[in-house]
């Protein structure tokens, strides 16, 4: 087994078409084929199932993809700190996030660019849905996750991020607010209770088929509270406008960034018990790369613990 095999493997995997991949890795069809078969009767396993119309992965493939793409993010990271030591100021970097809708995971990222990423860079940030933030750390498409917890999620987020062999670190923990327009009646509140929201229309992000409170981006739930308006969407932007438009809300943990969200977007806090714990999931025992390590140094600065 050799590196080499490790990426054309990943390649086929990403794309899901030998001839594609092929180009990708810059080797005829035939002889990708042919490397692919050899990796699989050396390791005794079936990676890809092929027919006419593609390949797909296999289960013991799935698994043993994962495994791979971490010697592959290992190898490069020894090429990046010994073989390349200059590599952060000039080089092509790569970098990865996957993280719920959070404006401080934007702004750390933006510093990450800032200081490393040179004149040429190929990096991702992805806000995307909880399940696929653990898929994306477990299968090291991202280096790093952002997600909660929460006392109604915790166990089984926990028993996933336990099963996939990742690690959670704490960033903070912090009460609920709700985030609002200005222009929102609510707005004038110093606190709002949940019997204040039931006249409003309730944001949240979509998850798929995943779309149950334990994987919900958000601690509370419309069945927390007397809520008839209810509107699922999938990317910031629309949230916000949706929350001046409709003076809509949702829940939040108060972190906000007027520089990326605008002024008109406000938190204020609710009169609730619960918390939220935010932090960051990455590989267990894996070394993070500079961009990892700048990039959890990043979120710790522009983390601020809202006002109780």
């Amino acid at each position: 087994m050799t590196l080499q095999q490790l990426k054309y493997a990943v390649a086929v995997a990403d794309t899901h078409n030998i001839t594609e991949a092929s180009r990708r890795v810059f080797i005829s069809q035939p002889s990708l084929t042919a490397a692919i078969r050899e990796l699989e009767e050396e390791m005794g396993i079936i990676i890809f199932s092929r027919s006419n119309k593609g390949v797909t992965i296999t289960n013991e493939g799935d698994e043993f993809l994962s495994y791979a793409r971490q010697v592959l993010e290992q190898a490069a990271l020894l090429e990046d700190r010994f073989k390349n030591p200059d590599n952060a100021a000039s080089g092509n970097t790569i970098f990865s996030v996957s993280c719920q809708h959070y404006s401080f995971a934007v702004n750390a990222f933006v510093d990450v660019i800032k200081k490393y990423g040179g004149g040429s860079y190929n990096f991702t940030l992805r806000e995307t849905q909880t399940h696929e933030i653990i898929e994306d750390v477990a299968q090291l498409k991202s280096e790093i996750g952002v997600l909660y917890l929460s006392g109604r999620n915790e166990k089984v987020i926990s028993k996933l991020i336990k099963k996939n062999n990742l690690l959670f670190e704490e960033l903070f923990t912090a009460p609920l607010h709700v985030f609002i327009s200005t222009k929102n009646p609510l707005a004038a509140k110093r606190k709002i209770k949940l019997s204040d929201l039931s006249a409003y229309p309730y944001l949240s992000y979509e998850q798929g088929d995943f779309n149950s409170f334990y994987f919900a981006e958000e601690p509370l739930t419309e069945l927390d509270f007397d809520c008839s308006k209810n509107i699922q969407v999938r990317d910031r932007a629309t949230l916000f406008n949706l929350l001046i438009g409709l003076d809509g809300f949702t829940i939040c943990s108060g972190i906000i960034s007027h520089e990326l969200n605008g002024p008109e977007i406000i938190a204020r806090p609710m009169e609730s018990d619960e918390h939220m714990t935010v932090g960051i999931l990455r590989q267990k025992g894996m070394l993070l790369s500079r961009y990892g390590e700048e990039y959890i140094s990043a979120l710790k600065k522009h983390v601020k613990r809202p006002a109780k």
